[in-house]
């Protein structure tokens, strides 16, 4: 309980009590930082430590019981007797600008493919392959995958270090071997080459691993 705290010692037990018992009925870990708390009343924060062992406070919950007094606000109760609510603050991101860095410097901007905001990178290997790998981006599309045409004037080898500069998850690979099989040559942000990859088993794997949140790659 902070000095300059608002109400009686005995309502913030009570208080603090809530709390605890929810804390404890939900399984979760938590230790107790004595002297602080809002000053109308105690709180949950939660803390999450990211990559390199930092922590940071993000969701929190706040249980008031002297702004309902303090505003005289009442409910009627199903007896139709006047009572006075509890009020509960809560935000469950913290700031969400605040909870966008803490992800970014977390994954060092290699997000998972579930987060990444594009998770396919198509790459003709010349204007000739343009149209199926618009095909296949079309496709990608429909199967709820979010992906990019990168068919622009430039080398190969110059988009697929600055699509892996961007961490992009995956790159297809489409040149005359592929168009002439209907398969895919896919490339992995971190460098992996897998060659003849059937295009239904690229979409039912690489939605798997959306659907699942997994944090690890397909391939």
């Amino acid at each position: 309980m902070p000095e300059d705290h608002m109400g009686d010692e005995a309502t913030w037990e009570k208080a603090t009590q809530a709390l605890r018992n929810a804390l404890e009925e939900t399984k979760v870990p938590y230790v107790v930082a004595e002297g602080e708390g809002a000053f109308y009343g105690p709180k949950i924060d939660f803390h999450v430590k990211d990559v390199i062992g930092r922590e940071w406070q993000c969701a929190t919950i706040q249980v008031d019981f002297q702004m309902p007094e303090r505003f005289d606000i009442t409910y009627k109760d199903a007896d139709g007797t006047e009572k006075r609510p509890v009020m509960i603050h809560r935000a469950l991101y913290g700031s969400l600008e605040r909870f966008f860095g803490i992800l970014i410097e977390h994954y060092a901007g290699a997000f998972p493919t579930w987060l990444a905001p594009v998770q396919v990178v198509i790459l003709p290997v010349s204007e000739k392959y343009v149209d199926y790998a618009k095909q296949l981006s079309e496709k990608f599309d429909k199967n709820g995958i979010r992906v990019e045409l990168d068919d622009r004037n430039e080398t190969l080898g110059y988009r697929i270090r600055e699509n892996q500069i961007r961490k992009v998850p995956y790159m297809i690979i489409v040149g005359e071997k592929e168009k002439e099989a209907g398969k895919i040559s896919v490339r992995t942000r971190d460098g992996r080459d897998i060659h003849d990859v059937e295009v239904e088993e690229f979409i039912t794997k690489i939605t798997g691993e959306i659907n699942s949140r997994s944090i690890s790659l397909a391939y």
